[in-house]
C-alpha cells in the first residue's frame, strides 16, 4: 500500500491500484479556511492529517486487513 500526497490531491493505491483518494476545496468548510473531501467517506469533511488517516484505513482494508484487526480498530477511534 502507498500513500501519495501532491499539492491540493492525496491518493491511496494497493497492488497497483488507485483505491481511495482526497482532494482539498477551498469552499468546503464554513469556517473558510477550506477541507479535504475523501472519497472512502464522502458525506465527511476532514483536516489534512485525519484526510491521511481515512486514505490509510481505505488502503488496508482492500489490502485484505479484517475489520477485527487492532490497527484499523485504533484507526477508526481516531476519525471519531
Amino acid at each position: 500500500m502507498a500513500i501519495h500526497i501532491t499539492g491540493d490531491t492525496m491518493s491511496a493505491e494497493t497492488g497497483g491500484r488507485v483505491v481511495a483518494t482526497a482532494r482539498f476545496s477551498e469552499h468546503a468548510a464554513a469556517d473558510g479556511c477550506g477541507a479535504r473531501i475523501v472519497s472512502a467517506v464522502p458525506a465527511r469533511l476532514f483536516t489534512r492529517g485525519r484526510a491521511i488517516t481515512a486514505l490509510t484505513v481505505a488502503g488496508l482494508g482492500e489490502s485484505g486487513y479484517p475489520g477485527s484487526c487492532p490497527l484499523l480498530a485504533a484507526l477508526h477511534v481516531e476519525l471519531r
